[in-house]
């Protein structure tokens, strides 16, 4: 098992709304060697499937444009996952799921972050709309769920959370990408 290296001072380098960058200082081998850390509180990420479709949002990712994602958001302080995969459902598509299975939890990028997605599905939803945060411009878009797993296996979401939520949710559904015909 790796040990963590001794870690020789931190400095915090910006606190924002949503995360914190610190500047960490290591000791190892090779002497001591800096590296930003972005502490984040974690954020939860919905697999909305109803009567065989899955709810997608599109909207516009500032470092990189628009995007067609899983609904997904931030941890409120003091909020638990389950809170937040009920919040952030109700408020990007305007449903409440009556059944939230967990599908895991994983790092998003563990060379540089500390934050934490967790994975839910989410069934049986019903109209139940939250008001959408305004800066958050985006509009729903109902996929064919076969469709989705297709596009998952093989490379079709640009971002890494909706490929990995809709194989997770493939797989406990038993429709994995090993039983979905190629194109």
């Amino acid at each position: 098992m790796a040990e963590r290296p001794p870690l020789v001072g931190s400095e915090l380098i910006y606190a924002g709304t949503v995360f914190t960058l610190r500047r960490h200082r290591i000791s190892t081998a090779q002497g001591v060697v800096e590296r930003d850390v972005v502490w984040h509180p974690g954020a939860v990420v919905l697999v909305p499937v109803d009567q065989g479709q899955v709810s997608l949002v599109r909207q516009w990712r500032e470092p990189v444009g628009e995007l067609l994602e899983l609904p997904a958001g931030t941890l409120d302080p003091g909020e638990s996952p389950l809170e937040t995969a009920v919040r952030e459902c109700r408020e990007e598509i305007g449903m409440r799921p009556g059944r939230l299975e967990p599908l895991g939890q994983h790092l998003a990028a563990p060379g540089y972050s500390t934050e934490m997605l967790f994975f839910f599905l989410a069934q049986d939803l019903h109209a139940d709309p939250l008001p959408l945060p305004e800066e958050e411009g985006l509009a729903v878009e109902a996929m064919d769920w076969r469709d989705a797993v297709r596009m998952a296996a093989t490379g079709g979401f640009a971002d890494t959370k909706t490929a990995l939520g809709v194989l997770l949710a493939a797989v406990r559904l038993k429709d994995g990408p090993a039983s979905i015909e190629r194109p």
